[in-house]
């Protein structure tokens, strides 16, 4: 173990998240981009990513909840190894898999960059304007600084995961309130959603140490 390595909670934790980057190796990025479930699993299959969560953010509304929300959004936080991956890559994938041209029905679904420090806000209002640019259109996506971020129910954490129980719920016996933070946890509900390749697909499973039904019900799902 790296001396910047993760140091999970739970005693059982599986040794890929024993080795991931720990927080003061990773830098965060969040964004709303729609429904939370679908950017969660995206992010969660991309290399260099190593944790992700869902929550609210982007309004004033205090503690708000799932049936609560205010006036705040549904948005993905990224943790990442900037020494893998790099914010403007994560902003790629962000601007390619959202409506950064159409304003939103609703703030609950707007597409909106939530920036945690100038030098985020600076990335992410440049590559709005090369969009801009590319195409010819206008961006109704906004660009604001993160104030605080509220985590979402634990329903909607690694939510595609949790439509496969026989793993959803191995995992979570083993991380306890961890599952969240789990770095496997994030890799896996993108793998069932459709996200990854096949060579990190077989690499991560050759690491885990999960029932055979477990993993037999993940690679139903692929």
């Amino acid at each position: 173990m790296t001396p910047s390595a993760y140091e999970p909670t739970h005693p059982t934790a599986l040794a890929v998240d024993a080795e991931a980057p720990g927080p003061a190796a990773t830098a965060s990025a969040t964004f709303g981009m729609g429904c939370f479930w679908g950017p969660d699993a995206r992010f969660g299959a991309m290399p260099g990513v190593v944790r992700t969560r869902v929550g609210y953010a982007g309004g004033t509304e205090p503690e708000p909840s799932y049936y609560s929300l205010g006036d705040h959004t549904e948005v993905v936080q990224v943790e990442y190894d900037p020494e893998t991956v790099s914010y403007e890559a994560l902003l790629n994938v962000f601007w390619a898999n959202h409506a950064p041209f159409s304003a939103p029905l609703k703030r609950q679904y707007r597409g909106v960059v939530l920036a945690h420090d100038d030098r985020q806000r600076e990335t992410a209002a440049r590559t709005r304007e090369e969009l801009e640019s590319q195409t010819g259109k206008s961006v109704e996506t906004a660009i604001e600084t993160l104030d605080r971020f509220y985590l979402a129910e634990g329903y909607h954490q690694k939510y595609e995961l949790r439509s496969t129980p026989v793993v959803a719920d191995e995992l979570e016996e083993t991380y306890g309130d961890a599952f969240v933070d789990s770095t496997v946890a994030a890799r896996l509900n993108g793998f069932v959603a459709g996200h990854g390749d096949d060579d990190e697909r077989e690499a991560l499973f050759a690491q885990l140490d999960i029932s055979p039904a477990a993993l037999s019900e993940v690679r139903r799902r692929l």
